[in-house]
């Protein structure tokens, strides 16, 4: 009997182990993938365009489809190559954050340059224009945001990994896969209800019982063209504040602190008379000069993207 009484301390003393180990990586996969905000709300807001032109009853399969695919990017491909980077080549980790942060930067400065009239569009969200039955243009459409997402996850998995503390290999690997899993049900689920709400409202619009239900139904319908401008709005804000931010840290990791150190003098100089907004002013000083900063080195780097970038992306990873 005492034997089995030890047995059972030992199972249970095993279980709370595993259950410490669990809330870990739980936490460490939250914080982590909070860092990555501004490419998980460009990666919600630029998905969705990619369903115009299909029938309601595709717009579900089609989200399902690219989801898969961005799960497939993260696990199969971004994930074992982030810890072969953190096991081997931790160095190189800060200037693949700058060349991400660079990116967002200039994303969301050519977003903000074509809505000022700067600049004309490049086809769909990949650069492409797709023409074609609706099956070709299913696979088409598909495959380019799958490439779109690959580009997007890699910034989110390198922004996670370096937000993990150290520690052992199957900790991080655990917590990575996590933020995959987690950030691909977010994003995809937030993708999958913004494509159907108009078909909800309008449902509700025609079918609803009670003057009240109608009424709510027309709400939506109309809402939802605001919403997805809100949501760009917010996306490119996002992208340029987070791609502003990790430039300046990975400036500051690799040895060269003197902008990332005059961004928080002026943010704390800013807060000192706040008094118990202090914190809050500080961040929003903070995050305005970032962001302002990744706005200038994103329009410096519109030029480059589309002249050089874009084509030879295009032509090494063609539309199907």
């Amino acid at each position: 009997m005492s034997g089995l009484m030890a047995l059972l301390d030992d199972v249970a003393g095993i279980a709370k182990m595993a259950a410490a180990s669990v809330d870990d990586v739980a936490g460490q996969a939250a914080k982590a993938g909070s860092k990555a905000a501004g490419a998980v709300i460009d990666d919600a807001a630029v998905t969705p365009k990619y369903m115009q032109g299909f029938a309601p009853a595709r717009e579900l399969p089609i989200v399902w489809r690219i989801a898969r695919g961005s799960l497939i990017n993260k696990l199969v491909f971004l994930l074992p190559a982030g810890l072969a980077l953190s096991a081997f080549a931790p160095w190189l980790i800060p200037p693949l954050l700058m060349l991400g942060g660079a990116y967002l930067c200039f994303e969301g400065a050519e977003k903000v340059a074509h809505a000022l009239g700067a600049g004309k569009g490049h086809g769909g969200p990949d650069g492409s224009h797709t023409e074609g039955d609706a099956a070709h243009l299913e696979e088409a459409k598909v495959a380019g945001a799958i490439k779109t997402d690959f580009i997007l996850s890699a910034e989110i998995m390198t922004i996670a990994l370096a937000a993990i503390p150290e520690s052992n290999f199957w900790m991080e690997a655990a917590t990575l896969a996590m933020v995959a899993v987690g950030i691909t049900a977010l994003v995809y689920g937030a993708v999958a209800l913004i494509v159907k709400a108009d078909d909800v409202g309008l449902y509700m619009a025609e079918r609803g019982r009670l003057g009240a239900t109608r009424a709510f139904g027309r709400g939506i319908v109309r809402a939802m063209p605001v919403f997805m401008k809100l949501l760009m709005l917010v996306g490119t804000a996002a992208m340029l504040w987070v791609g502003g931010s990790i430039i300046l840290h990975a400036l500051d990791q690799m040895g060269f602190p003197a902008l990332y150190d005059w961004v928080h003098h002026v943010a704390v100089a800013a807060a000192a008379g706040a008094g118990e907004w202090a914190g809050a002013v500080e961040w929003a000083v903070t995050a305005g000069i970032d962001g302002l900063f990744g706005l200038a080195l994103g329009l410096a780097l519109i030029p480059v993207g589309v002249k050089i970038i874009k084509p030879v992306w295009t032509r090494l990873m063609p539309a199907r």
